[in-house]
């Protein structure tokens, strides 16, 4: 961490800020504004207090490290594309043809014995200092709390080790980490992670599950943590293909697990399977709180750390974040593993304010009648891609997927009732709307083909909203966008007062006028903030329930839904800034009001 925050230094990519400022909200909030910002900065905060405790840390916080294209391909040391088209020669390696093939061929597996972690005998850096029992207290460390509605402080950048019950299989995720006192931590390890499935074996022998987080190090670490991939594969892999050196690990000194000897903190303990606690809510980076639900806790038997330590963290809430940057390194190293097991994809992008698993395009070359439907059941049943819950497919003659006005255009051209897809399947812990929690409507849409259908006869958008009124009166808006398309967007807002179907039913008469209708509420919703109707509307949607076709046209209810919808669990809020943390940071002059930035990224509360 701090070669990392010279290098950022050099860079000029570090702001420090020297102000004293609180662990509860203050510092989580700048951090959340700064990684919004067109040039956001890392900060390093080295002045970090607990003011409910009158306490004073004297380590500093480090957020938004990887809050930039440029800062995340400045932490890998290397071009990320190159990595991708490293691991696709070695996943395409032939056997040689020639002597001079043969040589090459050495040379490429004798730099792989690098990628393999190397265990040491002595103790690391990060155990420079040790407290054990009793005296390992979280309440040491500074753990923020993110937002007013947050459960409690919680860890939100670490690196969480864990093993198979026969210590076969090793593990390395990031988990949210709610601190419940000085000697408890939440485990969020979703049923689909590694870690859970670890956790089972343990639950059934009745043993306790040993557990070992990491704070800090190589930034790399952090980013493996993140890493997708398959069952059994550890993590630390990645850091040794990257970096062309092992990580080099030390054992944990209460826990049997290893860690790399330089991170910065290791929080060690045991898990007892047979006892559950509620952990949440959070605000997290779907935008909206996460509910209240029962996680195993994990019981801290030690603490370590450098003499010098920095405490990484980040920021979760509504796109953009710093998981946008982390998460298009992982799109694109993981291309070339993605395409072994989904032959037929060329490429593929998960816009920011799709929270990965709600939207993803697609592109690939369809071969034959049907292909792009055959392959949306495929691409679902690919690892993490079984979280999407809406996913695009355009054929190889699209352009750039992350081009968007040029991307939307071609898929709105194409679009046409006919060509969708709507399915079921396993849905992310983290959404709320679907029926039933951890499975849901899955909304596939075929793009590969020409256009099918001429543009319909566009009104005005005060004409139209005035026959919208006549038809119903719960309507209160409308914008239309892409109108230039074969397929126009009318964005309509209603106070609800019945099911969106039935508005929907009662606007048919404009089918010649209409052609794709997707519904929000009037309330928190601004109909010229294109970014964020798309975050709202494709967290909000189950497929099975939520799109409406008759003809040509289709709806989409993108509305909150509640009892007039038949919806039975509890539905989340938005994740918001305090308006009085706000006010004293702007007062005292650590942070300058912008309300364009605060609007168009929703930040507080619209009314």
């Amino acid at each position: 961490m701090r070669n990392t925050i010279k290098l950022l230094h050099s860079h000029g990519e570090l702001r420090e800020i020297h102000d004293e400022l609180d662990i509860y909200l203050e510092i989580p909030h700048i951090a959340y504004i700064e990684v919004k910002k067109e040039e956001s900065k890392a900060l390093l905060f080295t002045n970090v207090v607990d003011r409910k405790t009158n306490k004073k840390f004297d380590e500093p916080v480090l957020m938004n490290l990887f809050g930039s294209f440029s800062r995340t391909q400045l932490l890998f040391g290397r071009d990320v594309e190159g990595i991708a088209k490293e691991i696709e020669s070695l996943l395409h390696m032939k056997p040689p043809s020639s002597m001079r093939d043969k040589f090459s061929m050495l040379g490429d597996l004798f730099n792989l014995k690098n990628i393999f972690p190397k265990r040491l005998k002595k103790e690391g850096a990060c155990q420079a200092l040790k407290f054990l029992g009793e005296d390992a207290k979280l309440s040491k460390l500074p753990i923020l709390t993110t937002w007013e509605e947050d459960g409690g402080p919680f860890i939100t950048m670490g690196q969480v080790y864990t093993q198979s019950l026969d210590g076969e299989l090793v593990n390395l995720g990031m988990y949210r980490l709610q601190m419940y006192d000085d000697q408890h931590l939440g485990m969020h390890w979703q049923i689909h992670k590694d870690s859970s499935h670890f956790f089972d074996q343990y639950q059934r022998e009745g043993k306790k599950m040993p557990v070992s987080i990491a704070i800090g190090g190589n930034p790399l670490y952090t980013w493996c943590a993140t890493a997708p991939l398959p069952y059994g594969v550890n993590e630390l892999l990645l850091y040794g293909l990257i970096t062309k050196k092992p990580a080099r690990l030390v054992k944990s000194l209460t826990t049997p697990l290893y860690i790399p000897e330089d991170v910065d903190y290791v929080i060690e303990g045991w898990v007892d399977p047979s006892a559950l606690k509620v952990e949440g809510p959070f605000g997290d980076h779907t935008g909206y709180y996460t509910l209240e639900e029962p996680y195993p806790v994990m019981k801290v038997s030690a603490i370590t750390h450098k003499k010098d330590p920095v405490f990484l963290a980040t920021v979760v809430g509504k796109p953009p974040l710093e998981d946008k940057f982390m998460g298009w390194a992982t799109e694109r190293i993981f291309l070339p593993l993605l395409k072994t097991t989904a032959s037929d994809l060329l490429d593929y992008h998960m816009p920011e304010n799709g929270v990965f698993h709600n939207l993803i395009l697609a592109k690939m070359k369809p071969l034959y009648k049907g292909h792009a439907k055959q392959f949306m059941h495929a691409f679902w049943g690919t690892g993490q891609m079984s979280f999407v819950k809406h996913a695009i497919f355009v054929g190889e003659d699209a352009p750039r997927l992350s081009n968007y006005e040029p991307i939307v255009t071609h898929i709105l051209n194409r679009f046409h009732t006919s060509r969708v897809l709507i399915t079921e399947g396993i849905t992310d812990a983290l959404d709320h709307s679907s029926p039933e929690a951890l499975i849901g409507g899955k909304f596939g849409l075929d793009c590969t083909g020409a256009p099918m259908i001429e543009a319909p006869e566009l009104l005005k958008d005060e004409e139209l909203f005035q026959k919208l009124q006549r038809c119903d009166a719960d309507i209160r808006g409308v914008r239309q966008y892409m109108r230039r398309t074969r397929n126009p967007i009318a964005v309509i807002s209603v106070q609800k007062t019945k099911p969106i179907k039935e508005v929907f039913e009662m606007i048919q008469d404009l089918q010649k006028n209409l052609r794709v209708i997707v519904f929000v509420d009037e309330e928190k919703n601004d109909l010229d903030n294109a970014y964020m109707l798309v975050w709202r509307v494709v967290n909000n949607i189950d497929a099975q329930r939520d799109f409406y076709m008759n003809g040509d046209m289709i709806a989409i209810n993108g509305t909150n839904k509640n009892s007039i919808d038949g919806f039975t669990r509890q539905w989340p809020g938005d994740v918001e800034c305090t308006d009085s943390v706000l006010k004293s940071l702007s007062d005292r002059g650590i942070i300058e009001p912008n309300d364009d930035l605060y609007h168009k990224f929703q930040l507080c509360n619209i009314h």
